[in-house]
């Protein structure tokens, strides 16, 4: 199984550099949300809605699942 992209990182090597550039951006809200995700080349990519300027975070399909289990689980609820 390919590395994920968290250990490619901490390899100190680069992410893929992937072209967002016609990506299509889905919104978790009605409207401009503060979250988008796009799928492209096999990864998803996550950025603010709101500062679409700032660099998106890259997912690989491992990672993303592992992420929305844990949301799903409350894994994040900072309250």
């Amino acid at each position: 199984m390919a590395d994920s992209i968290t250990e490619q990182r901490l390899r100190g090597e680069t992410v893929p550099d992937l072209d967002l550039t016609h990506a299509e951006w889905q919104s978790g809200s009605q409207g401009v949300g503060d979250v988008q995700i796009a799928f492209v080349e096999g990864y998803i990519a996550m950025r603010n809605g709101r500062n679409p300027e700032i660099p998106a975070l890259i997912f690989t399909p491992v990672e993303w699942r592992a992420f929305v289990v844990g949301a799903r689980k409350g894994e994040f609820d900072l309250t």
